[in-house]
């Protein structure tokens, strides 16, 4: 059975590559909100259930301005390289939740950075048609290639090469903590998106304010829901 599903997993993933587009479709200065998203798992009953929370923020303030959640039994397998089919049912019940879009959205997860191209934060990109990041907190290592530890100091970073292309990048967000891996989801180049996420951060975490504050919420909103 996933052998097929694997086939047809991959022949939509091959119709939709040639459609990114890694350059900017929306200048910084006009960035309002961004939300952050993030799915959560559990298991009850023999069966699988998800959750996917998520937070928006206003790009200045921080300040939360709204958030959501959709839960239910998650019917996709887990397969590797894959993991989109899994959680986009969620992901687009949830955003049509939300009262107002936001200008941009910043996935708990890979974009560019992926064996296909085809993270979650690039493939979800289709369905929300506004640009995307992806935010890893660590590294899906690609055809046995390794990252490279940048400076350890804020803002320091290496581009993560396969075969002559860069996927992604590799970002020192806090001295002295661990580095994040960021790759373009749709829409929006790295640089810009390195830019977006250094301005997300501040002293509570290594990760961009949307992609903890969605985090955070999907663990309460599991809890909640797998009592």
């Amino acid at each position: 059975m996933n052998e097929n599903i694997i086939k047809e997993f991959s022949d939509i993933q091959d119709e939709l590559l040639p459609k990114v587009k890694l350059e900017n479709t929306i200048r910084k200065e006009e960035i309002q909100s961004i939300a952050g998203v993030d799915l959560a798992y559990w298991d009850a009953d023999g069966k699988a259930y998800g959750t996917c929370c998520i937070v928006v923020v206003d790009y200045r303030t921080e300040e939360v301005t709204e958030k959501v959640y959709s839960y239910g039994e998650i019917t996709v397998p887990y397969i590797p390289g894959f993991l989109a089919f899994r959680e986009l049912p969620l992901i687009i019940e949830a955003v049509h939740k939300l009262t107002k879009l936001p200008d941009l959205y910043m996935f708990d997860g890979n974009g560019y950075l992926h064996y296909r191209h085809m993270g979650i934060a690039t493939h979800a990109s289709f369905f929300l048609n506004k640009p995307t990041i992806g935010v890893a907190k660590s590294y899906l290592k690609i055809k046995d290639t390794d990252f490279i530890m940048p400076g350890d100091e804020a803002g320091c970073y290496t581009d993560i090469v396969i075969d002559n292309e860069v996927y992604g990048r590799t970002l020192r967000t806090t001295k002295n903590v661990k580095p994040i891996f960021v790759s373009c989801g749709n829409w929006i180049d790295l640089d810009t998106s390195t830019d977006i996420v250094l301005n997300c951060i501040n002293k509570e975490s290594r990760l961009p304010v949307p992609v903890r504050l969605a985090d955070l919420e999907t663990h309460k909103v599991r809890k909640e829901l797998s009592k």
